[in-house]
């Protein structure tokens, strides 16, 4: 959808130095422009994308118009031994049914002894058990290995020892795991969105346990086995390269008879049962959102287990499955974040004054972002007041400027019924007057921010859809316009999934209600084995339900309510 064909101007796009290729030619394509920090005003973009986070002040002055890639303090799930700490922790309040995805873990050297413990039980009751040692604080599989010895454990640096899981599924003979790409609208309230089209990543030897030592048999980081000698080989069934996509995983699983539906639903409940650990920890951030890669590990019994989060996944174009993947991928983010409503703002914020009254005085606010346009009922920030006592005790004036409130009002009226993406309760109201003090820099106005009340940056809803985009369709839109669309392009809303879920995620997300209808729904899918059931059951239970769920994983997704009875709370 190119930023033009709504007659406004392009939306611009910022990227860090670090910032991946393929954003930036996915922007360009659709018709975004690149900022120009010598030719644009400091504020005049859209999207800011970057691979590592971001500073304070970044989240601090982002205007209502833009959007940040990251959420802060994302290192709680992110960071290994972070993530280990809270899993453990929602274990032992939510009983370890709930939380049973994570292979047992130990965070070295702090906790060496309860580690030593347990490498001693294992050896003593005669069960081979073999470990992997991950260092906390890297990626793409640097500093790991495998070891079933004390004596080969050695490291310089914060690490966690995680139980290997040694029986992974094979593919002819050869291990993989998932790479699933989850998108965080919202920690608060909690808004997941999972994409359908991930990626699946092969080791490049057949797997065995006699050769610990053998990074290629045993990791599957495409960042390692790019330099295998068998990358370019064609291996059995895998093929060439080390990846397939998601839709090609699908065929594999459904041509061994699997019960893929509540192998789906398993994996979305790893992914909402990890971020409800850090929810309560991401302060609200409603201009941010967080792409996260979540690596997933499926053993001979189907089970999942999560592996790692990462941080600012990967998109290089390494092979054909990366460009089909992850182009799409950025494509979909792009429409998730809806800007064909939130860049009205920009469009109308610049060049315009408001008035605003303070003790004794009136000014203007020329070139001003409407983020910084308090309503009429607010009064002014005190800072403003004492600027403009101390201007008049001074006898510093401004030049005056007049223009009509009507004919203000028209044609802001006229602007607004082109915007036909902005719905009428958000439209802006500006009116105009004129006396004695007036600031015309933006700079000024940015400087004078810190002061503005919080409620004045506050965003529009952004769930409220008046269109469907061309390129990625809001399909099943929900009957309330507050919940969120069930699904955007190939991201499918799986949290929240229902009344109780989207109650749970808005009063400072009750956990304990959420476990408890992961698992009511888990094991609804589980008791629905055949087709006939889930198509004779009384759909007339479902219908109760604002939601319209999803279930994240096929192709063409089906209503929740198409494969087991949800009834309302």
């Amino acid at each position: 959808m190119a930023a033009r064909e709504h007659g406004f101007a392009p939306l611009v796009f910022r990227l860090h130095g670090g910032a991946p290729q393929v954003v930036r030619e996915v922007l360009l394509e659709r018709g975004w422009e690149e900022h120009d920090e010598q030719k644009q005003e400091e504020g005049e973009w859209n999207l800011y994308w970057r691979t590592s986070a971001f500073r304070n002040s970044d989240y601090e002055n982002v205007l209502p118009w833009q959007r940040l890639n990251h959420h802060p303090k994302m290192i709680h799930i992110t960071r290994k031994d972070c993530l280990t700490r809270h899993l453990r922790r929602m274990k032992s309040a939510h009983g370890a049914a709930a939380y049973d995805f994570s292979p047992a873990a130990f965070i070295l050297p702090n906790e060496y002894t309860k580690f030593l413990a347990a490498y001693i039980r294992n050896r003593t009751a005669g069960k081979p058990r073999y470990w992997i040692c991950k260092p906390v604080d890297l990626s793409r599989g640097r500093g790991i290995f495998l070891f079933d010895n004390i004596r080969d454990l050695t490291y310089d640096s914060p690490v966690i020892i995680q139980r290997y899981i040694s029986k992974p599924l094979l593919i002819s003979g050869y291990k993989f795991d998932l790479r699933i790409y989850v998108c965080v609208k919202s920690f608060s309230p909690l808004i997941i969105y999972m994409h359908q089209e991930g990626l699946v990543r092969f080791a490049t030897e057949k797997y065995n346990l006699v050769s610990l030592d053998n990074v290629y048999a045993h990791l599957t980081n495409t960042s390692i086995n790019k330099f295998g000698l068998c990358y370019t080989t064609d291996k059995e069934r895998v093929g060439r390269g080390c990846k397939w996509t998601m839709t090609k995983f699908r065929s594999f699983l459904h041509n061994q008879g699997v019960n893929e539906r509540l192998l789906w639903r398993k994996i979305s409940n790893i992914v909402t049962l990890t971020l409800l650990t850090a929810a309560p920890s991401i302060p609200s951030s409603p201009n941010c959102l967080e792409l996260l890669g979540f690596d997933i590990l499926i053993d001979t019994s189907f089970k999942p287990w999560l592996l790692e989060v990462n941080y600012s996944p990967a998109l290089s174009l390494d092979c054909p499955a990366d460009v089909t993947v992850k182009k799409g991928l950025i494509n979909d983010i792009i429409d998730l974040m809806n800007y064909r409503m939130i860049d009205g703002f920009r469009q109308n914020g610049y060049l315009r004054r408001y008035m605003r009254s303070c003790t004794g005085c009136h000014y203007i606010l020329t070139k001003i972002p409407p983020a910084f346009l308090l309503p009429k009922t607010s009064s002014a920030p005190r800072r403003w007041q004492n600027v403009c006592a101390k201007r008049k005790k001074q006898n510093i004036t401004f030049p005056s400027t007049k223009t009509t409130i009507s004919s203000r009002r028209k044609q802001t009226r006229i602007h607004h019924e082109q915007m036909s993406d902005v719905s009428h309760d958000e439209e802006i109201n500006v009116e105009v007057e004129s006396d004695d003090c007036e600031l015309t820099t933006l700079r000024r106005v940015r400087e004078s921010s810190r002061n503005v009340p919080s409620a004045v940056c506050k965003l529009p809803s952004l769930y409220v859809q008046n269109h469907k985009s061309p390129t990625a369709p809001y399909n099943r839109p929900s009957q309330d316009r507050s919940i969120p669309p069930s699904r955007v392009g190939d991201f499918i809303l799986t949290f929240p999934f229902n009344e109780v879920t989207w109650k749970a995620s808005r009063d400072d997300v009750g956990v304990k209600s959420v476990v408890h209808e992961i698992q009511k729904l888990t094991s609804r899918l589980a008791s629905s084995s055949s087709d006939k059931e889930r198509t004779n059951m009384d759909k007339r239970v479902a219908v109760r339900d604002r939601f319209e769920a999803l279930l994240w994983g096929p192709k063409n997704p089906p209503l929740l309510s198409e494969c087991c009875a949800l009834k309302s709370p």
